[in-house]
């Protein structure tokens, strides 16, 4: 008990200059428990109690929140003082074991791997629209067509919703990135990344993979699954991945094992957070049937109606240009981000030093310290979004154009909706991630009919994932689901 008071009273002391400083009174832990109890309550609580920038203990890392969205530019344009990618390539590193991409062993690794991102983004998308569009359907097709589950005196079959957008999202992913093999198995693939998925958590709070033994074998398991000599058998694998991979086989200092570690980093990046995510774009709608029904019709505006008549006889096409115009589509997704995100903006202080938030205040910070804006404290503000809590597909269009722009106390919010980051945090992968999820609620609405069942509680977020980006849902959803009797004229 003695050594608990000691490290309470003596430990680290705010100076002149410094954000109020939150210890707790455990070691080490600080209010890591509080904070993973439920982040939005916690930080909110805090702002109240100590204003809009104060420091925590969380885990062993002492984090500067900057809880008023009008200050993020001022942290977002300080790149060289604070800095991201050597904090992220360190994390990664360690949770998928392999070396350090910032080294002296894998010169210029690092900008080709960020120039390689420009194959998700722009035109580079198309050829991964047509990839995705056919894998979706054809998986779509497989579930809705079967009567595995079906009701004895009808056609409908039930499920769990986010089972069902796990098991389309991850195999239509998987297929589009990495290719196709008949040897391929990838729901055992699946239920072994979700094992270690469950300890991601526990890797990002610095609990070394070996005190996590489960978590250790089975990233041993799916990294000898990304073995460089299996993932040369996949058929048509993208341009993005293959590109990746010709630069690995460049460096003699890169081992087979390590490339097999940035194979299995990046399903965890294509997957982790898209899986939740479209369980949140498919509930929302699910739930509001005026909205589905809104967005429905406009898929159907868009893409024209003879392409929806062939969609259980054959592929249609939905391109780039087409899922750029639904801008009702557009806004249900970033609106059931919006509601879902529990990612946090890290930045690490390189140096100490002077931070101004504007022309009237600044804060001191020191080296090695966390700085993190915690987007959800944005999402959720009454005054940026009228009743934020709601699900609103309209809330992002105006005049029947996205709508950009939202207020805080008369000022105008730079970083309103930050599901993905912002500035040098900002994830290279959104544009695949977004187009992704339009198309499988495209998809979704089209070729099923669906129901959520009556009587259920809703689904709340599980707190556990905060900090870690789209929370999954913290309980059981069930639906029930047919093939579209007409797609073209269907009763919502």
């Amino acid at each position: 008990m003695s050594v608990l008071l000691f490290c309470a009273l003596y430990g680290r002391r705010r100076k002149e200059g410094e954000p109020s400083l939150i210890k707790g009174w455990i070691p080490f832990l600080g209010k890591a428990l509080e904070f993973r109890k439920n982040s939005h309550v916690f930080l909110t609580k805090l702002q109240k109690e100590h204003g809009d920038v104060f420091t925590v203990l969380i885990a062993g890392r002492y984090m500067t929140f900057v809880m008023n969205p009008l200050l993020y530019p001022s942290v977002i344009k300080h790149g060289k003082q604070l800095d991201f990618h050597k904090f992220s390539d360190n994390a990664a590193s360690k949770t998928f074991d392999y070396p350090p991409v910032h080294s002296p062993r894998f010169p210029e690794m690092s900008d080709s791997l960020q120039k390689m991102y420009s194959l998700l983004q722009g035109s580079a998308l198309d050829p991964l629209t047509t990839s995705m569009m056919g894998n979706l359907q054809r998986i779509l097709r497989r579930l809705f067509s079967s009567g595995e589950g079906a009701e004895p005196n009808g056609d409908w079959q039930e499920a769990e919703l986010y089972e069902f957008c796990k098991r389309v999202t991850f195999e239509a992913t998987f297929k589009t990135l990495y290719g196709q093999s008949q040897h391929l198995h990838l729901d055992e693939l699946r239920a072994d990344f979700e094992k270690f998925d469950a300890s991601f958590p526990l890797l990002m709070a610095q609990v070394p993979i070996g005190l996590l033994r489960n978590a250790k074998k089975i990233c041993k398991k799916l990294k000898n699954f990304f073995h460089p000599n299996r993932v040369a058998e996949w058929n048509v694998p993208s341009e993005f991945i293959r590109s990746r991979t010709a630069l690995f086989q460049q460096y003699d200092t890169l081992q087979d094992q390590d490339i097999a570690g940035h194979h299995f980093a990046m399903l965890w990046a294509s997957v982790g957070n898209t899986m939740p995510a479209a369980f949140w774009c498919l509930y929302h709608l699910l739930s509001h049937p005026e909205s589905s029904a809104a967005v429905r019709a406009e898929i159907v505006d868009v893409i024209g109606q003879n392409n929806i008549q062939s969609i259980y006889t054959g592929d249609i096409t939905i391109t780039r240009e087409q899922l750029d115009q639904m801008v009702y589509l557009e806004s249900s997704v970033n609106e059931s981000l919006r509601l879902s995100s529990l990612s946090m903006n890290i930045r690490v202080v390189q140096e100490d030093f002077c931070l101004r938030l504007d022309a009237r205040h600044s804060i001191n910070l020191r080296k090695n310290d966390f700085v993190a804006l915690y987007p959800q404290s944005t999402h959720l503000d009454p005054e940026i979004y009228d009743q934020p809590q709601q699900f609103q597909f309209d809330r992002f269009v105006e005049d029947g154009k996205e709508k950009t722009e939202f207020y805080k106390s008369g000022q105008k919010v730079r970083y309103y909706c930050m599901p993905f980051g912002s500035g040098a945090t900002k994830c290279p992968g959104r544009f695949f991630v977004t187009n992704e999820l339009k198309q499988f609620v495209c998809l979704t609405l089209l070729m099923g009919e669906m129901q959520l069942l009556h009587g259920q509680q809703e689904p709340t977020l599980d707190t556990r994932r905060a900090g870690l980006g789209i929370s999954p849902p913290a309980n059981h959803i069930t639906f029930r689901y047919r093939k579209t009797q007409d797609p073209m004229n269907r009763e919502e």
